[in-house]
């Protein structure tokens, strides 16, 4: 189905080469990797000198929603902002339950309205589409680049390379600097046949994810897709593949182009940002995923990540071990809610009855997958058990188009509930499945918590990924799980369905604001009691002695478990407020310990220098053991001994782009994380753009550092001006053991990157 090679492949004239036959051809695989699709679009968006080994990139255009836009505007208009250099999308998809925390979700609408108007940007009223299917409609293009502040800002499919950053990395777009990353390595998907009827490109995209997850194949890389197995899917299709590249944690993506691009872009009047794309001679990639289409299963991923996957038909048949596997981890990450989720209890006459299906968001509520799902479900009941299904249409245009073609009327005569683009499904802020029950949801993720349950209240549930089709398929069958390879696709109602897809301008036309290139400097910027500003933020002192807050040691912590999403959401506009969720699934006395922490620095930026010397008697105790003339100077000139806390987690930041996973950390006092490795760029440069050290260290920390610890950085920040790696400290252990000496790697930082950190956040860098 899917095999992998780390080493180096050549795509020359449509043909896949090995090393070895690409030099029998003479091939130099060394110029050949600037005939990449990947590089040629880099290259062409990179603002570098030639020879530098770190792209300085500049975006054609930008995509935020209503969680993340206010705190972007926010923090670039306290830098400097004046005008949008570029199109740049305000989209409401995410904060559109707007009963939910009284005024403050369309308080948020508003002031995007107004800075839309006051900086010349796009804004897309609430309900009318989710971020991603707007930017795919109205904004991708065939060698184009597109920053995101949401992660899975994705559109390869479409020519367009898309990455998902935390909004600080939209905040130096909007101010005309540039994005900087070093020059990733490039993996060919290579693809092959054509997918079995009744797979769909949430089963590809699985099976992917599942081969290169968990062994970073492909993390911080760019995924560039190929293959005669290209040419028979489906835009759409293409579309509902890519966008789940997030999940394998790869920098960005990108495909070949055809005349199936150029007729997408044409039907939404942009036959103009149509290019064909493909490689120029010889092309060298530096690692190969070569995809059996027609091999692919029906697959599903169990909770708790899309990379925890089975084909469905075997956990429909037999799953009762990787169910008790589940339950397992439920347990060992919620305790005694975990006991709950009985999810070996759904085995009965002889199938496994899931709770609830949901086909929503830029994954699963494509025009062509509500289609085929309506197919699936003409003449059929969903029943009026304990099953449900809702359908969330990923955009007014597709919606109109599915009541058109009469699909709508046929998920509704099945039982289904059709509802407005929204992407609530997706982060935990709509169709919250009851305690215990599995959701089966064509949705990007399915984390812990990810559907809105509440394990601190006593409340669990589970969601497992699948494709539209089996959803569907299963929807049929009452919620008995069901692979839609089970249909009879030869049945006149599944061999002719109708995508006839007809995009109307019309609901854009009328609703969307466009003031790209039209700024009114003199408009009033709307903000509501909710909308904060940041707090003062300091630059790195001389000395740190960091607290240790948490020490988190499962595998990987994902940005959900940093700061939660869903119940969040509406404070995202309040720094001060949204803080006090910091943590609050994973380690619920991280907050209070953080604000001991700061108060203690607030004591000593005050002056008052009895309370942190009585602190730092305690604290540094350890110290006094070994280097007393150390504790001596430190104490004697506080104005250059900066406190605050540390988080230590094996491997953070997996998931969201979400910025707050890390500026939360910094408003309690936070100075630094400290982890075996960072599950994602975009984590580490949410770190750095809110100037917090991100540390890296040994494994060994997981089982020999303990809250409450302390960390001295003695000359951390002459050691972050020489551009040094490696930072000498001691640990201070909080059981009064002597302290030990120890060394923290910061990993490759730029120019820029180390100023951010030594100007305490990326505000007093501009600010300067």
């Amino acid at each position: 189905m899917i095999s992998l090679q780390d080493s180096p492949v050549i795509v020359d004239d449509g043909q896949l080469l090995s090393r070895e036959e690409a030099a029998a051809r003479g091939i130099d695989c060394a110029a050949a990797r600037k005939a990449t699709l990947a590089h040629r679009i880099l290259s062409a968006h990179n603002t570098a000198p030639e020879g530098d080994a770190t792209l300085r990139l500049r975006f054609d255009a930008l995509a935020s929603h209503d969680i993340t836009y206010v705190g972007i505007i926010q923090t670039a208009r306290a830098s400097g902002l004046k005008r949008f250099p570029v199109p740049y999308a305000l989209t409401n998809c995410h904060n559109s339950l707007c009963a939910v925390g009284g005024t403050i979700n369309e308080d948020d609408h508003l002031f995007g309205l107004t800075a839309a108007r006051k900086y010349g940007g796009i804004f897309v009223p609430p309900h009318l589409a989710v971020i991603h299917q707007y930017a795919r409609e109205m904004m991708a293009g065939c060698g184009k680049m597109i920053l995101g502040s949401d992660s899975h800002t994705r559109y390869g499919a479409l020519g367009t390379m898309a990455i998902g950053e935390g909004g600080p990395e939209l905040v130096k777009q909007l101010l005309g600097k540039t994005y900087d990353v070093p020059a990733p390595d490039v993996v060919l998907v290579w693809l092959e046949n054509a997918p079995q009827p009744g797979v769909g490109p949430q089963d590809v995209a699985l099976a992917i994810i599942g081969a290169v997850f968990a062994n970073g194949f492909v993390k911080n890389r760019v995924m560039e897709f190929a293959g005669p197995g290209v040419a028979g899917l489906s835009v759409e299709y293409r579309c509902g593949i890519d966008v789940m590249t997030t999940e394998t944690t790869c920098l960005s993506s990108i495909w070949t182009t055809d005349d199936k691009v150029r007729d997408y872009l044409a039907l939404h009047g942009r036959e103009a940002d149509y290019a064909p794309l493909r490689p120029e001679g010889p092309a060298c990639y530096d690692r190969l995923v070569r995809v059996d289409l027609a091999a692919v299963p029906p697959m599903i991923a169990l909770p708790f990540h899309p990379s925890n996957v089975y084909p469905v038909a075997e956990v429909a048949a037999h799953g009762e071990e990787l169910l008790a596997a589940v339950e397992a981890e439920a347990r060992k990450q919620f305790g005694a809610a975990g006991e709950g989720l009985k999810l070996r209890e759904k085995f009965r006459d002889g199938g496994l009855w899931t709770d609830q299906g949901i086909i929503a968001g830029c994954a699963g509520g494509s025009f062509e997958n509500c289609c085929m799902a309506a197919a699936i479900l003409d003449g059929q009941s969903t029943g009026n058990g304990e099953f449900s299904l809702s359908v969330y249409p990923a955009s007014e245009p597709q919606a109109l188009a599915l009541v058109r073609n009469g699909a709508i009327a046929k998920l509704m005569e099945a039982g289904a509930v059709i509802k407005n683009a929204f992407c609530g499904p997706c982060f935990g802020a709509g169709d919250t499945p009851a305690h215990g029950a599995l959701s089966i949801r064509h949705s990007t993720r399915n984390f812990p918590n990810r559907e809105g349950s509440k394990p601190g209240n006593g409340q669990v549930s589970g969601v497992a990924l699948m494709d539209a089709r089996s959803i569907a398929a299963t929807a049929a069958n009452g919620g008995r799980l069901t692979p839609a390879t089970d249909l009879d696709w030869d049945s006149p109602r599944l061999k002719n369905i109708n995508l006839d897809y007809r995009f109307d301008p019309l609901v854009y036309g009328r609703r969307v604001y466009n003031g790209f290139n039209q700024p009114e400097p003199e408009a009033e910027l709307k903000r509501g009691p909710n909308i904060a500003d940041w707090p003062a933020m300091h630059p790195l002192p001389r000395h740190l002695l960091l607290r240790v807050a948490s020490v988190i040691t499962d595998p990987v912590t994902t940005t959900d478990e940093l700061i939660p999403s869903g119940e969040t959401s509406s404070l995202r506009s309040n720094p001060l407020k949204l803080a006090e969720f910091t943590l609050s699934r994973k380690d619920p006395g991280y907050v209070g310990r953080a604000k001991d922490i700061q108060a203690v620095e607030k004591a000593r930026l005050a002056g008052d220098e009895s309370t942190v010397r009585a602190r730092l008697r305690d604290w540094c105790a350890p110290l006094v053991k070994v280097d007393p003339a150390l504790c001596d100077s430190l104490a004697a000139d506080l104005a250059q001994l900066g406190i605050g806390s540390v988080v230590f987690a094996c491997k953070p930041g997996d998931g969201s782009a979400r910025e707050q996973a890390a500026s939360c950390q910094k408003v309690l006092g936070g100075w630094a994380n400290i982890a075996v490795e960072y599950a994602t760029k975009r984590y580490r440069s949410n770190l750095i753009n809110w100037g917090m050290l991100p540390l890296l260290g040994s494994a060994e920390l997981a089982h020999s550092l303990a809250v409450n610890d302390s960390i001295l950085l003695p000359g951390v920040r002459e050691a972050v001006e020489a551009d040094a790696d490696a930072i000498a400290g001691w640990i201070l252990p909080a059981d009064g053991s002597p302290a030990r000496s120890c060394t923290f790697r910061l990993g490759e930082l730029t120019a820029d990157e180390r100023r951010i950190i030594l100007d305490g956040c990326l505000i007093n860098f501009y600010n300067r």
